[in-house]
């Protein structure tokens, strides 16, 4: 789907409100309701809206941790890399991840609660997935930039 100007008004706006109505949504991106609604189904059905959703203040929810740990496994073949793809997907305190190039094959952001709660993270769950080799931790200090932000 080939996005236009006003296609990029409306999701920068939705990006930051997406609950607003769609008569002010018009409003904002200078179009009357109808084919402002239309834009936006056409955008979802297209996949470029993916969804919507709550943002959350991890803070506030009891995780001030953020971590971001590189992992390399010991081997590079298929069934290793889609084990620990597996089980990573399923811990919780797990909330991003990604395939990397260079030495470290994997950088996973980590939410804890507190530094023991970490460890234990590291100790009960990331270091017993099979095929782990080295594991190292980075302690972000604050956010400086939001983590749904796009580059328009």
């Amino acid at each position: 789907m080939k996005l236009d100007e006003i296609d990029l008004k409306i999701l920068h706006v939705l990006r930051s409100d997406g609950r607003i109505r769609m008569i002010e949504l018009a409003e904002k991106v200078g179009l009357s309701p109808t084919p402002c609604a239309r834009r936006v189904r056409m955008m979802e059905e297209a996949g470029v809206i993916a969804g919507y959703r709550a943002v959350v203040d991890q803070e506030k929810l009891g995780y001030p941790i953020t971590v971001f740990v590189t992992v390399e496994l010991d081997r590079k073949d298929a069934d290793t890399l889609a084990n620990f793809e597996r089980s990573v997907r399923a811990i919780p305190e797990v909330v991003q991840g990604f395939i990397m190039t260079g030495t470290q094959d994997f950088m996973l952001r980590v939410l804890a609660s507190d530094l023991h709660d970490y460890e234990k993270f590291l100790q009960e769950k990331l270091s017993r997935i099979p095929g782990v080799r080295s594991m190292r931790s980075q302690f972000a200090l604050r956010s400086i930039i939001p983590e749904d932000r796009l580059p328009r």
